[in-house]
This record gives structure tokens, C-alpha cells and sequence, in this order.
């Protein structure tokens, strides 16, 4: 038996973004070299290690509570000119009227924040855009076949309303008329005004 057990750590699956950082608490966590994809992040009480294929690739101190969107680096390496100036903004608006469009949207929506290396918030972001772009009910139906065929793509998606839309529509309902309408004071003052005088146009 060991002398001492390990710290408690949590485990987290995490991606690292176009600029080599990754994610955790809300803030941006460089990782080096230039491979991209997935990697395990153990976060402890007070620091996190970043794990690549098994092998510990850079450990870190946990910003301060209250900290939230900032890009940190080792000490020994100078801040990139490539590093974005400003991360993306919460898009919990977006998602809270995603979610309130339709059981339909807010299912969906939970399977596309599931899927592993999604960004989170520019996702949100795009899908409410769409939803602006069309009907409700073209939406809600190209979103249910979108998850019926567990498609993530929101290229396709919108591909997925267009074929709807180039499908006969349904001939839409004649507007209830109320047929007393011709007993309203008003109806009757105008029925009886003089016919126009169109013989100024006639030929």
C-alpha cells in the first residue's frame, strides 16, 4: 500500500480549440505542441494537469474564483500574436430560447451539447441564428428529422429545411369570415354610395 493516497481529482474530457488552448471553469488553459483533438484534463483542488495520449503535457494552478475567461500561459512562454482578443460570449440567451421553442428543439439540444469537440457556444449561437431564418414549424420539423438521423451538422440541418420547402405545400386554410358582416352599419353605408364614373379610362 502506497504511504499516502493520491489527491482527489476530477477527470474531464476536454478538446483543444483552434488557438492550442483548452477549457475548464471558464477559462483557457494553453497546451503545447500542435496537435489538436481530445486529451483528459485531471482537475484538482487548487491545480490541473493536462493529459495528450496518456502522457502529462502541462500542469497548471487554478486561476482564482471569480476569474472567468482568461487565457493563461506557462510563465516561460510569451503571449502568441495569434491568440484570439476576445473569447466567444456566453450564449446562455440563445440556448434558454432554443429551449423554449419546442420539446423537439430543446432535446436536440441537449444531444448536440453531448457530442464531444462541439463548441459550445458558437453552436448555440448558429442553431438560434437558423431558427430565425424559417418558420417555427419548418424548424421544429427539420430539427426532429436532424436528431431522428443523429446529424450534428447545421449545414445539413438547414440543407434538411430546404427539401421541405421544395415540397408541395400544404394549400393553406381560407380565413374564417364572419357572414354577418353584411348586416354591419358600416358594410351598408358604403354598399350604398354611387357607383364610380370609369368612363375617363375607357379607350
Amino acid at each position: 500500500m502506497p504511504e499516502r493516497l493520491p489527491a482527489p481529482y476530477l477527470v474531464l474530457e476536454r478538446s483543444v480549440d483552434e488557438y492550442g488552448y483548452v477549457a475548464v471553469d471558464a477559462n483557457y488553459y494553453w497546451v503545447p505542441g500542435t496537435g489538436r483533438g481530445h486529451l483528459k484534463v485531471l482537475r484538482y483542488e487548487n491545480h490541473l494537469q493536462i493529459y495528450q495520449a496518456g502522457q502529462l503535457a502541462s500542469e497548471y494552478a487554478l486561476a482564482p474564483d471569480g476569474v472567468r475567461h482568461q487565457q493563461i500561459d506557462p510563465p516561460d512562454k510569451p503571449a502568441s500574436p495569434d491568440h484570439p482578443r476576445h473569447r466567444p460570449q456566453p450564449s446562455h440567451e440563445e440556448e434558454k430560447r432554443l429551449r423554449a421553442l419546442d420539446p423537439t428543439v430543446h432535446t436536440y439540444v441537449d444531444f448536440l451539447l453531448a457530442t464531444p469537440g462541439h463548441l459550445r457556444h458558437q453552436t448555440l449561437r448558429r442553431l438560434w441564428a437558423l431558427s430565425q431564418r424559417m418558420s417555427p414549424e419548418l424548424f421544429v420539423r427539420a430539427v426532429a428529422r436532424a436528431h431522428r438521423y443523429r446529424i450534428r451538422d447545421l449545414k445539413t440541418l438547414e440543407q434538411i429545411a430546404q427539401l421541405y420547402l421544395q415540397e408541395t405545400p400544404n394549400p393553406l386554410p381560407w380565413p374564417a369570415i364572419d357572414e354577418a358582416f353584411r348586416e354591419r352599419p358600416a358594410y351598408q353605408q358604403g354598399s350604398l354610395t354611387d357607383t364610380p364614373n370609369l368612363s375617363e379610362y375607357d379607350d
